[in-house]
């Protein structure tokens, strides 16, 4: 009986078990909640946010998530790592009115050192509560150009860059910034260093740091004047550094508004939309190559393209598919490749690196599509050049043998692809047992002639 006992209390400790397991979990999350609310009653809470790409609609929503974030925990700051060539006005603006409209306050700090924060990263910075700068970087050359990457006729060009500098110049004044070089980075598309841009009366930023340890320590009880004009005390002394970053989705489009990832969307999407077209039923193809094509055309909203060189690709793509459905021998995938090869130097008109596409990947590219054309074509050449195996043209030059005597003026019957057939012939008769060679088929009746040539021999299938 004792034993009974306990083999029953143990299976009542062991069904026990997973419950006294979930009320630990949860004991402990509770505990560590609190203990995290007590760390963040106790140290200051910076959100930090690395912007390391173009400015456009994924980098302001990602921004705007940030400073969002940091209003609803209330944190003490928000610092916004920026590297960027550059990007779209008009997201641009959407960044800086976020900034404006924050309830926290936020820093800019170009770094780390060797990088920049051309065009659009110029406005940004001037723009935000606090403007800093690592060693060795640079800010500037925001002047304007075409969203086409074209170049724009002087009437254009001259409002474009009036705009820009009138918003820069607003900008400045506003955060007590150096107006006239402001004007001048549009303008005149100049370029400061951080001694530079420091150094300036006024200056253009608030300081140089060598890091975010050193950035924090210069502005703890650094008082910050908002947009508005209220002035806010910092403390961020032993502050606790909370890293932000993309959503999925947000990193995707990113990666996704690249020069080479847009071409090599456009090229995949093209062919797979072609294959689809030549082989109607498959899916996968159209499938694939309209989602490749749909993104593609994404990131071309985002990056100052060419379309000159934009159509030069599309037209040397055309002229691939073409030489799938008219084989020329390589005339036209020949054609096709330089078409492309000039396109995509064309495609994007920049002088950022960022936004250059280089020549390994230009030939690699082109080179491949090319290779994947001439298998495709010839795969089609291989099938036109394939001997008929059914209907009329199926039994053209099929050898047999005589099964009944063959005369002139008289028909016979023969053995062919082991089927008995009624046969004449016009040359001459064919005695029983001779083999023939199928000439013509006129309804149920083949015309034949005798093999005399091993020349005119056929396996049988």
């Amino acid at each position: 009986m004792l034993v009974i006992r306990l083999r029953r209390r143990l299976r009542v400790f062991l069904q026990l078990i997973p419950t006294l397991g979930l009320l630990l979990m949860a004991a402990f999350s509770v505990v560590g909640l609190y203990a995290q609310q007590q760390d963040s009653k106790g140290r200051n809470v910076v959100l930090v946010a690395d912007v390391d790409a173009l400015i456009h609609p994924v980098s302001a929503e990602y921004i705007a998530q940030t400073l969002d974030r940091a209003a609803d925990q209330e944190v003490e700051l928000v610092v916004l790592m920026l590297k960027t060539p550059g990007g779209l006005v008009d997201s641009t603006r959407e960044i800086n009115t976020s900034i404006i409209e924050s309830k926290t306050p936020v820093v800019v700090y170009v770094g780390p050192s060797g990088t920049r924060a051309a065009s659009a990263g110029f406005l940004i910075t001037i723009a935000a509560d606090i403007a800093a700068m690592a060693p060795g970087t640079h800010i500037g050359a925001a002047h304007p150009v075409s969203g086409t990457g074209e170049a724009m006729d002087d009437t254009a060009a001259q409002k474009a860059a009036s705009d820009v500098a009138a918003y820069a110049r607003s900008l400045a004044s506003q955060r007590e910034r150096n107006v006239r070089l402001s004007e001048e980075a549009v303008t005149e598309s100049r370029s400061f260093t951080e001694d530079e841009a420091l150094a300036a009366d006024p200056p253009l930023i608030d300081l140089i740091a060598v890091d975010l340890d050193d950035l924090l320590e210069q502005l703890d009880q650094k008082q910050v004047r908002r947009w508005n004009g209220d002035t806010q005390t910092l403390s961020t002394k032993d502050a606790s550094v909370v890293m932000t970053e993309m959503t999925w989705r947000q990193q995707l489009l990113s990666a996704i508004a690249h020069p080479q990832i847009a071409v090599l969307l456009f090229s995949l999407g093209s062919l797979g939309l072609t294959i689809e077209l030549w082989n109607p039923g498959a899916t996968v193809p159209g499938v694939v190559g309209g989602l490749c094509l749909l993104l593609a055309f994404f990131a071309f909203q985002i990056l100052p393209i060419n379309y000159v060189g934009l159509l030069l690709i599309a037209f040397g793509l055309l002229l691939l598919v073409l030489e799938m459905f008219t084989p020329t021998f390589g005339l036209l995938a020949t054609g096709g490749i330089v078409s492309m090869v000039i396109g995509a130097v064309m495609l994007v008109d920049s002088s950022a690196p960022e936004f250059q596409l280089g020549w390994p990947f230009i030939l690699s590219s082109m080179l491949t599509l090319g290779l994947i054309t001439a298998g495709l074509v010839r795969l089609g050449v291989r099938a036109q050049r394939t001997v008929s195996v059914t209907g009329v043209a199926g039994m053209i030059d099929q050898i047999g043998q005589v099964r009944n005597e063959i005369s002139s003026g008289k028909t016979g019957s023969v053995v062919t692809r082991g089927e008995i057939w009624l046969a004449k012939s016009d040359s001459a008769d064919v005695c029983e047992g001779e083999k023939i060679r199928v000439v013509a088929v006129e309804g149920m009746t083949l015309t034949v002639e005798p093999v005399k040539t091993k020349s005119y021999e056929r396996s049988e299938t």
